[in-house]
């Protein structure tokens, strides 16, 4: 499920976005400043419990949102952004796009409007992600031809999400999702199979304690 953080010192606003955002499925958290923002990007890691879009406002006390997402970008945090601002100008947007933003909408704005937004936002980084994700490891894709189908789905789903750590249960539902007899023995099995056909490049597949399995 995608991580959201909602930024705005209108608490309002941040409620209503949090409403609507969570009624599609979303996971939603707040802050009412840059800096809070940033104290929460900091503190979490994407896959596990970072975020994976930023909708950010602009003229906050403080910190500007201008200045929030050019922190994150000199960081080398790629966050996708998205301004939601009462700076609707063309250079004002210009601004934005310097900054850092992925897409940029004025206020006022209706939701329909953030949520295609958000979507193809979204898509793209993922898009991104799958595809940095397997040309980073030729390797292990030169080893998948002795794979059986349930191990090529899993190593798969590794590939396509770098860096984030599932769930056994995750795991279940990715690879046999209409098999209610399979138990959460099967992923450890089917792993510790995968990880012995990959040779060296299995030592990658790891197991986090309290987070589950991923490729590193």
């Amino acid at each position: 499920m995608p991580r959201i953080l909602v930024v705005d010192d209108e608490q309002d606003l941040c409620e209503i976005l949090r409403f609507n955002l969570e009624a599609e499925d979303y996971e939603v958290d707040t802050a009412a400043s840059a800096e809070e923002a940033l104290e929460k990007v900091e503190g979490g890691k994407r896959g596990v419990d970072g975020y994976d879009l930023l909708l950010l406002d602009v003229m906050m006390g403080g910190m500007s949102g201008f200045d929030l997402a050019r922190r994150l970008r000199e960081s080398g945090d790629q966050t996708p952004v998205i301004f939601l601002t009462a700076l609707g100008g063309h250079d004002d947007q210009l601004q934005g796009f310097d900054a850092g933003a992925d897409d940029y909408i004025a206020k006022p704005f209706s939701f329909d409007t953030v949520l295609a937004r958000v979507k193809a936002v979204l898509r793209r980084s993922q898009n991104n992600q799958n595809n940095q994700g397997i040309q980073n490891n030729p390797n292990i894709l030169n080893n998948q031809n002795n794979l059986t189908r349930r191990e090529h789905l899993i190593l798969q789903l590794f590939l396509e999400h770098p860096g984030r750590y599932f769930s056994r249960e995750e795991i279940l539902d990715a690879v046999w999702p209409d098999d209610t007899l399979v138990g959460e023995r099967s992923v450890d099995v089917h792993i510790a199979r995968l990880r012995k056909k990959l040779g060296a490049e299995g030592q990658r597949i790891v197991n986090k304690t309290g987070f589950g399995y991923g490729l590193v």
